[in-house]
């Protein structure tokens, strides 16, 4: 499973229709958030994605996408959580979040783990790494590549009846890419009965940032593309200004990368109601399927074949 779910869709300001900057990324078992906005827990709970995130990674810190998290991990230590949360993300997090967290106020119930990351490091997951990239916007910033291990190529059983390979657990140990050896002793190794790996599944978010070079590499041939998409093209000087992206401009990042899906989110509230021209726009530069995020929408992420 690989499935997202946007919780906020807007930009500075929520509007009746967006709330502020959050989504839930549910892969196999795990729970992660990216960015979590004012009102982030009670959109939790309205989308039925459950509260047991194993960790947040925030895109920067302006308000709009972390002060959530502070009633958030209240709700959780009242739910009596014990289990440890990780917390990642640029400069200045050690200090703000310590700060927000732990000032004139009871202790958590559990440990929260906070993270100061830089472009080029990896944070190691089960089955999968987040990769934090360079982006550009008016306060230290990141991205988040979220990549998945490949997966093993597709066992051939004939193949393996016809080497002598006794059905039960040497089937596995090939399928893991283990050699095995026969009564016999005779040694068949993985690539005798198994296809090449088969590549897992990328899913790119940026942020607010500018379109630019380092989000195109972090989402060369991503399975899906989430870029910020703050203005439409009459907005373009001002988008300029606050270091923010056009849809016209996050449609020529997504084709330059050739992403398979891009979507676009962190929307102004002039677009609150009239979000169909971004999209418009969008669809003038890349030739791929394009949609406009709203609160609530989910993206199921498929096995690519």
């Amino acid at each position: 499973m690989l499935r997202l779910t946007f919780l906020g869709t807007a930009a500075a300001q929520p509007t009746l229709r967006r709330n502020l900057t959050g989504l839930a990324l549910r892969r196999e078992r795990e729970l992660f958030l990216i960015d979590c906005g004012e009102g982030t827990q009670r959109q939790l709970i309205h989308y039925g994605t459950g509260f047991d995130v194993a960790a947040i990674f925030f895109t920067h810190f302006h308000a709009d996408h972390y002060l959530g998290a502070i009633g958030f991990l209240r709700t959780l230590s009242m739910q009596d959580r014990t289990e440890p949360l990780d917390v990642y993300g640029p400069r200045p997090a050690r200090a703000l979040l310590k700060t927000m967290l732990f000032t004139g106020a009871e202790r958590f119930h559990f440990e929260v783990r906070i993270h100061e990351l830089a472009p080029g490091d990896r944070i190691r997951r089960d089955g999968c790494d987040l990769v934090p990239f360079e982006t550009d916007h008016r306060t230290p910033s990141l991205g988040w590549a979220l990549r998945e291990d490949p997966r093993p190529g597709r066992f051939h059983l004939e193949r393996a009846e016809a080497l002598g390979v006794p059905k039960g657990p040497l089937y596995g140990a090939l399928q893991r890419g283990e050699a095995v050896t026969l009564p016999g002793g005779r040694v068949v190794r993985p690539e005798e009965v198994l296809d090449p790996p088969r590549r897992g599944r990328v899913v790119v978010v940026t942020g607010d940032t500018r379109p630019c070079q380092p989000a195109v590499e972090a989402a060369r041939g991503a399975h899906l593309l989430i870029h910020d998409c703050t203005f439409g093209d009459e907005e373009s000087e001002r988008a300029r200004e606050t270091m923010h992206s056009t849809a016209r401009e996050a449609a020529a990042v997504a084709r330059e990368a050739g992403v398979a899906r891009l979507v676009l989110t962190h929307l102004s509230s002039r677009y609150d109601r009239e979000w169909q021209p971004l999209m418009d726009q969008a669809r003038e530069v890349y030739p791929g399927p394009v949609d406009v995020a709203q609160d609530g929408m989910v993206i199921e992420v498929p096995l690519p074949p």
